[in-house]
């Protein structure tokens, strides 16, 4: 949960504040006149009465402290992916966000509630950060397995079979096995991917299930020690699903690792 900037600290210290004070500290000190300073501290205490309050300077205020930007940019991580998804995935995808929302919202009601949908936040969000990350490597998996590709290079493997059982030219006959040796190993590799492709599916239907148990649990739940047996089960999927992301970044020979949960939704303050 992010920490509350202290604003009269933040309201004191502006360099406008502190240039005021030490003028008319200043002015006091070279003329032996406590006048300057004594309004300068009435405007002060007017000034700290009002500023730390306004909307507008706390804004300015959380804008600059690193909970902040780190927010900032996670969640610029969590666009970044949903404009690659299809209209009616990011539609799917915001479902399940507001399932997280109705969920945080009844852990609220439990005693200490608050203090409890905080640190269940970011169990949540794993789990979202998980699915948009298997949706999107599903999505370059389809590209991957393209069937006209696939068709060419099972009909290369044909002609090269063919033209190696009349191959008399011991060269050409090595350099052509070779070949086809690869291209045996690219018709493996379209094997395997679609047999990843098949459990993404399964593991994206079970993340949609976990979640609308969850919330359907949470409706009726009385026991906060109910909701860790929660918790430890949406942990548990999203560390899975995790496993199956790395799994096949590297088969795609992706290189970036997968990151820490971003934020979904509506944050908890």
């Amino acid at each position: 949960m992010a920490r509350t900037p202290n604003f009269f600290k933040a309201a004191l210290l502006l360099p406008a504040n502190l240039v005021g004070l030490l003028t008319a500290g200043a002015s006091a000190a070279m003329t032996g006149d406590p006048t300057p300073a004594l309004v300068a501290l009435g405007a002060e205490a007017l000034y700290l009465g009002v500023v730390p309050f306004s909307k507008r300077f706390q804004r300015a205020v959380r804008s600059r402290t690193p909970e902040a930007q780190d927010e900032e940019a996670a969640q610029k991580q969590v666009d970044t992916l949903l404009s690659e998804l299809a209209a009616s995935q990011r539609e799917h995808y915001q479902v399940l966000v507001g399932l997280k929302e109705k969920i945080l919202a009844n852990y609220a009601k439990l005693p200490g509630g608050r203090v409890l949908a905080a640190s269940s936040e970011q169990r949540l969000d794993a789990l979202l950060t998980s699915f948009l990350r298997l949706i999107s490597t599903l999505n370059q998996y389809r590209t991957y397995l393209n069937s006209s590709e696939r068709q060419s290079l099972e009909k290369d493997v044909r002609s090269l079979e063919a033209e190696l059982a009349q191959e008399a030219n011991p060269r050409l006959k090595d350099v052509k096995e070779k070949r086809l040796e690869i291209l045996k190993k690219r018709l493996a590799r379209f094997e395997q991917a679609g047999e990843s492709r098949e459990m993404v599916s399964h593991q994206l239907a079970s993340i949609e299930d976990l979640m609308r148990l969850t919330h359907e649990q949470s409706i009726a739940i009385r026991d906060p020690e109910s909701v860790n047996r929660q918790l430890e089960a949406l942990s548990a999927e999203a560390h899975a699903t995790d496993e199956t992301v790395r799994d096949m970044e590297r088969f795609l020979e992706f290189t970036e690792e997968t990151s820490s949960p971003l934020p979904h939704g509506t944050r908890v303050r």
